[in-house]
């Protein structure tokens, strides 16, 4: 259920209209979260900037919650970025199975370096493969971090402890930005 419906359902049951100026603040908001979530990342390693440049794309996760005893999961709501604008909204789930233990909440920044890999992002297909790994985000990590399969995943820990840091197996959809009532896409904010 999207975050929208469950608002929906929310506002329909305690009688609380939901106005389309509400939606847009929730979006807003989350904009707002992913744009500091982007400083965030360029200021824990300024080497990270060579990549805000040359990706086609990034998605980023400005918290990603993940949590397990064996059976785990992690999800996260983000943003996805082209040309340095917001183009739309970006889920993130994530089941792992095996020895885990813990809890922790992160970012996570996906940059993609081809319009293959960004195009499949965009369609809800994307699912990052066992052989992704993340890039812990700090000073000079940057600096030698390669694409694998057109992605590179870097993450910033925000709090928690965990036995298990992979992004493999994530899965991710994709909602572009709701058109403006004159049939335009909304103005997009600038990272």
């Amino acid at each position: 259920m999207t975050r929208r419906r469950w608002a929906a359902g929310l506002a329909l049951a305690t009688g609380i209209a939901l106005t389309p100026a509400t939606v847009q603040a929730q979006d807003a908001k989350q904009q707002a979260k992913c744009d500091e979530a982007v400083q965030l990342f360029r200021s824990a390693d300024r080497d990270m900037a060579k990549f805000f440049e040359t990706a086609v794309g990034y998605a980023i996760f400005p918290s990603v919650g993940k949590g397990a005893f064996i059976v785990g999961g992690a999800a996260g709501t983000g943003c996805l970025y082209e040309g340095g604008a917001i183009i739309g909204q970006a889920k993130l789930v994530q089941v792992t199975v095996g020895f885990q233990l813990g809890g922790q909440a992160y970012a996570e920044i996906i940059f993609f370096q081809t319009h293959d890999a960004l195009a499949s992002f965009k369609s809800s297909s994307f699912e990052m493969s066992a052989q992704v790994s993340a890039v812990a985000a700090a000073s000079g990590a940057s600096a030698n971090a390669k694409y694998e399969l057109g992605v590179l995943v870097f993450t910033i820990a925000k709090g928690g402890l965990m036995y298990e840091a992979s992004v493999g197996g994530q899965k991710f959809t994709f909602k572009p930005m709701p058109e403006s009532s004159s049939g335009e896409a909304a103005a997009p904010k600038k990272d």
